[in-house]
């Protein structure tokens, strides 16, 4: 008998042994441990189901999983046993719900503050949460961690100044998110007629009593899909600014894990993150379906202008300030929604399309379509005519020189003279790959074009001179696409001329327009709309009269298109959609930035902030990562092979972006919004 007892106890310790698990339930005052006799071949889901027979609390638990803090990660396999999952007593669980209040810093400096799943994967939580707030396409958008400098103000003399208004919360608590109900559609439905006026952006009425369950209210959706009112020149002065390529490198390291989910991130309840457009490529744009995303996307473009997060020429700046000014003036006008309805008629011969980017397309996110006939042509057309050359050299003055050039394919090739253009030219130079940049200033009559042509050594530099705005966008247009592999055969030529037209008028203020009246004089800010450094250049009344003489060219714009010409404006800009990080390449001695942008890598000086070497996504043959050493490695077209370590991300980061942007350039108009998320994991996931 008493070995038979020994031989009972021996047999009962082995099979099962004690599992405390911590609850976390919002009702009980103070969390506490629920100790389980448990085996090692139990389920998961038969350890909850003990768990919410001792807790004897009647409720819906459904959306309660097992997280287990030394391993971080879910337990949400339920049919899996303990010891499968690895499980043993030593193991410390935490019994929490999968859905957390969560708030979120949206571009427009707007925080919401809403329920989002801690257990799924960002990717899905970021498309739960774009539907929440009524903005398509959410695999463009992502959730960043901000550094521990971007909300706090500088130090001020005066201490009383208080912080930005911050904490004006739009709370969106009751959102029903919780696992096994539908997710709130918000306004968001891809079969339904269209939701917004596409003038000014304001919700269709009809359509709000379709959605009653919505947390977002007409009132809540006009927040979201107008512009904040302008900030202060002060709290503008106070917020982070990035100084440097290094210092906007840094903005970027803390996009979290797309294939990871918020808690194994560290992310924590009532945490605030920063909900952003990660990807620089916004597809399938539309003003009935998208004013909030539309909206979002301005603000998020108006701050990068005004925190100099991308860098523009101080005649681009007042073009920007004067946009601003005029949607803010219609954002906070009482009869937006009394605007004449004959502009209706005129917005609608202008078709606003984004494309797919890809290996045979590659264009920017906002196209204005122009009148002209889009003719299918057999025949490739050339231009050829006299343009001005220079290439900058050490210790020599900065002369043009005049070149008969003529533009076929997507070379260029340039002659003496036009009597020469039948023999040997001087030298052709192919456009396949290179770096386009605007050289311009429309009130100093310069119209330039800068080539940085791919050589084997770094770039070549290259700039033509153009005589008139007509000339200019003609040759501009067949340069970007040249530098896509596409020629003026293509359909996408017209309306890059007429983009590129409609740019250059914008900035060419009317002097002959009436100066602005004393009245519209008084109210504006000019501080609130340029960046603090270019307030530090002029008076503030000079600022003013020469915002209010651009206003002149966009004054009569719907608001909905201001915002998209904004956009356009934006994308204009040549570091236009370039994220940054801080990188050494394989056997460099020297710390060297890295742009990555939605077609190409940058290899850029960190010192001079000069573009070294551009590879570009459609020649690379296969990229891939060493997570030992934590080093990419990336192989292009006729031999080039490249590999670096990041220093100022984690090299998963970097992984991502690349293989984010090669996803996002399979998308097509024919998938009706549905996406391939298994696809995108494969391609950003990595192996670690």
């Amino acid at each position: 008998p008493a070995l038979a007892t020994m031989l009972s106890s021996s047999d009962f310790a082995a099979a099962s042994w004690e599992l405390v698990v911590h609850v976390d339930h919002p009702s009980i005052a103070e969390q506490k441990d629920v100790t389980l006799r448990v085996s090692g071949d139990l389920h998961i889901g038969g350890v909850m189901l003990k768990l919410v027979e001792k807790i004897n609390i009647s409720q819906d638990w459904s959306d309660f999983a097992l997280w287990w803090e030394q391993k971080r990660c879910w337990l949400l396999k339920t049919h899996w046993t303990l010891d499968k999952c690895g499980v043993q007593a030593d193991a410390k669980l935490l019994f929490t719900p999968q859905h957390k209040m969560l708030r979120l810093r949206l571009p427009n400096m707007k925080t919401v503050r809403l329920r989002v799943s801690f257990s799924a994967v960002v990717f899905k939580a970021v498309s739960d949460i774009c539907r929440t707030l009524n903005i398509r396409r959410s695999e463009e958008l992502s959730l960043l961690k901000p550094s521990g400098d971007y909300f706090k103000k500088k130090k001020k003399k005066d201490k009383n100044n208080k912080e930005p208004v911050i904490e004006d919360v739009l709370n969106l608590e009751s959102s029903p998110t919780i696992s096994g109900s539908p997710v709130s559609s918000g306004l968001y439905s891809k079969t339904m007629t269209p939701m917004y006026d596409p003038i000014n952006g304001t919700p269709v009425s009809s359509t709000m009593t379709w959605f009653s369950d919505s947390p977002l209210t007409e009132q809540n959706c006009s927040i979201l899909a107008f512009s904040q009112p302008p900030l202060s020149p002060e709290a503008l002065a106070d917020m982070y600014q990035p100084r440097s390529l290094v210092e906007k490198a840094k903005l970027n390291a803390g996009w979290l894990d797309s294939s990871h989910s918020l808690m194994e991130q560290g992310i924590r309840e009532d945490d605030q993150l920063l909900l952003r457009f990660k990807y620089y490529t916004f597809f399938d744009l539309n003003p009935k379906y998208d004013a909030v995303r539309i909206n979002q996307l301005y603000e998020q473009a108006r701050w990068a202008i005004l925190l100099e997060e991308i860098d523009c020429t101080e005649e681009e700046m007042l073009i920007f300030a004067a946009l601003q000014y005029h949607i803010s003036k219609l954002s906070l006008s009482a009869e937006i929604q009394k605007s004449e309805r004959h502009i209706n008629s005129q917005l609608n011969k202008l078709v606003f399309k984004v494309q797919s980017i890809s290996s045979t397309s590659e264009v920017p996110a906002y196209e204005m379509l122009s009148v002209f006939p889009q003719e299918d042509i057999t025949d490739i057309p050339q231009l050829a005519d006299y343009l001005r050359l220079f290439r900058p050299k050490k210790l020599i003055l900065k002369t043009f020189k005049q070149y008969w050039f003529v533009f076929k394919d997507t070379s260029i090739a340039y002659y003496k003279n036009e009597e020469l253009e039948h023999g040997e030219p001087v030298e052709k130079l192919n456009l396949r790959g290179c770096e386009v940049v605007p050289d311009v200033n429309v009130a100093g009559g310069k119209f330039g074009i800068k080539l940085l042509i791919p050589v084997a050594d770094g770039m070549n530099e290259v700039y033509l001179r153009c005589d008139h705005e007509n000339q200019y966008a003609k040759w501009m247009a067949a340069c970007i696409l040249a530098s896509k592999g596409k020629t003026m055969a293509d359909s996408s030529y017209q309306p890059e001329v007429v983009n590129i037209l409609s740019f250059l008028r914008m900035k060419n203020r009317n002097v002959a327009s009436q100066v602005a009246s004393s009245l519209e004089s008084m109210d504006m800010n000019p501080e609130c709309f340029v960046s603090p450094r270019c307030t530090k250049k002029h008076k503030s009344k000079q600022l003013a009269a020469r915002i209010l003489e651009a206003h002149q060219n966009v004054a009569q714009m719907p608001l909905v298109e201001a915002k998209l010409r904004f956009i356009q404006a934006w994308q204009s800009l040549p570091e236009f959609g370039l994220t940054y990080y801080l990188v050494r390449f394989k056997g460099s001695k020297k710390e060297d930035i890295l742009g990555v942008s939605y077609n190409r890598l940058i290899r850029i000086d960190a010192a001079t902030g000069i573009p070294i070497t551009t590879w570009r996504f459609t020649n690379m043959k296969q990229w891939n990562v060493n997570w030992e050493i934590r080093q990419v490695a990336i192989e292009f077209d006729q031999n080039v092979s490249i590999a670096f370590t990041c220093l100022s991300a984690d090299c998963k980061v970097v992984h991502e972006y690349i293989g984010g942007y090669i996803f996002l350039s399979t998308r097509s108009k024919d998938q009706n919004e549905t996406l391939d998320e298994d696809l995108f994991h494969k391609l950003t996931g990595g192996q670690d």
